[in-house]
């Protein structure tokens, strides 16, 4: 786990291709990015293709063009889950040395039955890796930690002191180890994400601090919300519009707090941003986990005029 020797901020913006992006990921993407730039810092960019059964073809691509007219240039090489096997294999190796994880096979059913959370029926049986899940010996758990923007959060201690899974019975890397193992090695100092993601950052820092990995600030955005339900590719948030950049970002700005003057309205991208990179003020950003839109469509939709 390395991490640079700097103290330079060190951002990043890391959505999965499910899908392309909607505004939801333009919130999280420009909130990162602002907050990166408004610290001089650097903003990478992570592609989470960690999960093939839920990957859309070309949203990779689809993702990185939208990027690219929205304006939100990264620093450096784009990192793919993908291609980081390694680096997960080598710290569950490390884990299973220290006796740390455990071969699990109990299925999603038994656990549901036992109350949604997983009791630790496996621990201490030695199973055979065979058909089997494993999970990370939770000997200590997290129960809150400070939030930049939500204040202190607090989590059921079910859900801290749950043994959770790090590679999963089909073999693949649970999103809690990779998400880990990535923002630790690029050195990301701050975390700024959806706040969809509050109640598993107990299960990072845990994990953090097994690994004796220096731990990132924490920022979580407020998501925003149609109908009740957060705009997501799972419920058909509309794309991204690549060719009007600008309506999008005035709305995407005006949802985080900093309101853009009405004249900037359909700017270009690179003219809203410099006014963005400016202005930013994350004191303005509504604290708050949730928002509800009255329009679904980033084109056209009115936030509550109260925040």
């Amino acid at each position: 786990m390395n991490r640079t020797a700097s103290n330079r901020y060190i951002g990043r913006f890391a959505p999965s291709p499910s899908g392309p992006l909607h505004f939801g990921s333009l919130i999280a993407a420009l909130g990162s990015y602002l907050q990166a730039r408004s610290h001089q810092g650097l903003w990478l960019l992570r592609i989470e293709d960690l999960d093939p059964p839920r990957e859309v073809p070309g949203a990779a691509d689809a993702i990185l063009r939208t990027l690219d007219a929205f304006g939100l240039h990264w620093d450096g090489p784009i990192v793919y889950q993908s291609q980081r096997h390694h680096a997960y294999c080598a710290v569950l190796d490390k884990l299973a040395r220290q006796g740390l994880t455990y071969h699990c096979h109990c299925t999603r059913k038994m656990i549901s039955a036992a109350g949604g959370f997983y009791n630790g029926h496996c621990r201490d049986l030695a199973l055979p890796a065979e058909n089997a899940a494993t999970r990370l010996v939770m000997d200590r758990p997290v129960y809150r930690f400070h939030d930049r923007l939500q204040g202190d959060i607090s989590v059921p201690g079910a859900l801290a002191e749950e043994d959770f899974i790090v590679r999963r019975r089909d073999g693949l890397y649970a999103y809690n180890l990779a998400v880990v193992v990535d923002d630790a090695e690029a050195g990301i100092t701050e975390v700024v994400r959806g706040a969809d993601l509050l109640d598993p950052t107990v299960r990072q820092i845990a994990l953090y601090r097994m690994l004796k990995a220096p731990e990132p600030g924490w920022l979580h955005l407020p998501l925003a919300l149609y109908a009740g339900n957060k705009l997501s590719k799972q419920n058909h948030a509309p794309a991204l519009d690549d060719r009007q950049p600008g309506k999008a970002l005035w709305h995407a700005l005006d949802f985080l707090g900093q309101e853009p003057p009405p004249a900037l309205f359909g700017a270009g991208a690179a003219e809203l941003l410099h006014w963005a990179c400016r202005h930013w003020r994350l004191d303005r950003v509504p604290g708050r986990p949730n928002i509800e839109l009255k329009c679904a469509d980033s084109s056209h939709f009115q936030r509550p005029a109260l925040l």
